[in-house]
């Protein structure tokens, strides 16, 4: 039997620069007199065509990050270096486009048909013409598990789960360096949610890209990642090393090697989170 832990080879991708830098990162809502801290002084890096998850409790600050890396929140202090480039408002376009976001909703424009929902990225960017383009895209459409037969279908035809599958194939439609993903499974049934993650590994594997993915689900973390990043009180408490080889299989989840590893995980999450 194949053995399930990671197998050491020579080279390691940490030797070279991260492809995210999080540096002392911090920020707080609200007033002058009211304020509070969501993020303080967090730092993280994360490889080129790797996996990290952002584990925690919900209010912890996972998804604040997700969106300052993406550049939608400006951070009080510190600096996100992605790809070599400080992410800012004022970062160029070509910058920009080196990520992709997939939110906890799907947020497919309910008058565009699942086809025309993935393609708008590509359409906003005028290269929805280039058959090259619709090659891939009619690619990722299958990759995520769409017949040909959803591809004119309206977002109010399709199940929550077909939802999210157009979600991620619009995201990857640019053929972004950098996923991030906010908890776009949360709201869909374990059965579903197994599926979905295999699907996630499937496009990781083939598109060589880095995800960042935020969950407050220990099995899933553990199932999809490189690593993990165990988020308390606006930091970094832990950083842990995934001890499973790549390609992952369904079976790996019920087998006594998962199972010590979800305890060590969750006992580490306790231990921040106390």
């Amino acid at each position: 039997m194949r053995s399930l832990l990671v197998a050491s080879n020579g080279t390691s991708s940490k030797s070279m620069p991260p492809i995210i830098s999080c540096q002392g990162i911090a920020l707080a809502f609200g007033s002058r007199t009211a304020k509070q801290q969501v993020l303080s002084d967090l730092s993280l890096d994360v490889q080129s065509s790797q996996i990290v998850s952002l584990l925690g409790p919900s209010g912890c600050g996972k998804s604040t990050l997700l969106r300052i890396v993406a550049g939608l929140i400006e951070p009080d202090a510190g600096e996100i270096i992605v790809d070599g480039e400080l992410v800012s408002r004022n970062m160029p376009r070509t910058s920009r486009e080196k990520l992709s976001f997939v939110f906890q909703e799907p947020a497919l424009l309910p008058w565009r048909t699942v086809w025309q929902n993935v393609m708008l990225p590509c359409q906003l960017r005028g290269e929805h013409r280039k058959r090259e383009t619709r090659d891939f895209v009619e690619h990722l459409l299958g990759l995520v598990g769409l017949q040909k037969s959803d591809w004119r279908k309206s977002p109010s035809q399709l199940s929550g789960g077909m939802k999210m599958r157009a979600s991620i194939a619009r995201a990857m439609s640019t053929r972004p360096a950098i996923l991030l993903l906010d908890e776009p499974f949360a709201a869909l049934d374990d059965m579903l949610r197994s599926k979905l993650n295999d699907l996630l590994l499937a496009i990781a594997s083939e598109q060589r890209c880095t995800m960042l993915f935020v969950t407050h689900n220990i099995s899933e973390a553990i199932y999809l990642s490189h690593s993990i990043a165990i988020m308390s009180q606006g930091r970094i408490a832990e950083r842990m090393e995934v001890p499973f080889n790549f390609p992952r299989e369904a079976g790996l989840r019920s087998t006594s090697t998962f199972a010590a590893y979800y305890g060590q995980v969750s006992a580490s999450l306790s231990r921040g989170n106390s």
